[in-house]
């Protein structure tokens, strides 16, 4: 199985270029302007992420599968592989608060008991889609994750390099991407 290639240290500092406002901050993060669940619904594989605590026992192998419910929300099962080879599994729903074709989600793993509590609920963005819905990433409005996915375990050198281009210059750290380990 072919891996996918990672850029050079070197090029990565090339493409950090943060997006600016006039006065030195950061532009408010963008989104794709609209999003087809149905399309963006089924697997996707983690190629890469700004490393986070609640992934901490991940080793790799990770996916995410999103399914459409009855009531509009969405059925989310995060899946990766710890390191003695158990699957850890996270189950959520995810919302659209602004609408059918919104690409502003809020998910949340937490009990639907305590669904009311907005604290519950995480931003979930996609900031990045290509025509085909087959390489996406997803972030927040801080910036603080990161997820690049994939419909395939792989991505092409070119359309990952592209990619990367695009989110250095939404003013994300590429520095702090990590690659995810997809076969043992």
């Amino acid at each position: 199985m072919k891996t996918v290639l990672w850029l050079a240290p070197a090029l990565l500092l090339a493409f950090q270029a943060r997006a600016a406002a006039p006065d030195g901050s950061l532009k408010p993060l963008a989104t794709i302007p609209s999003l087809d669940l149905k399309r963006y619904a089924g697997t996707w594989y983690e190629i890469a992420k700004f490393p986070n605590s609640f992934q901490d026992k991940c080793v790799g192998f990770t996916t995410a599968t999103y399914s459409a419910r009855a009531d509009g929300r969405i059925d989310v099962v995060n899946r990766c592989r710890r390191k003695d080879g158990d699957n850890d599994v996270a189950e959520g729903v995810a919302r659209q608060p602004a609408g059918p074709a919104s690409p502003k989600l809020e998910v949340r793993f937490a009990p639907a008991i305590v669904s009311f509590i907005p604290m519950v609920w995480g931003d979930y963005w996609v900031i990045d889609l290509d025509q085909d819905y087959t390489l996406a990433a997803v972030s927040e409005p801080k910036r603080e994750y990161l997820w690049i996915l994939s419909r395939t375990p792989t991505v092409a050198p070119e359309a990952y390099d592209a990619l990367l281009k695009r989110l250095a210059a939404q003013g994300l750290d590429m520095k702090r991407l990590a690659p995810t380990r997809q076969s043992p």
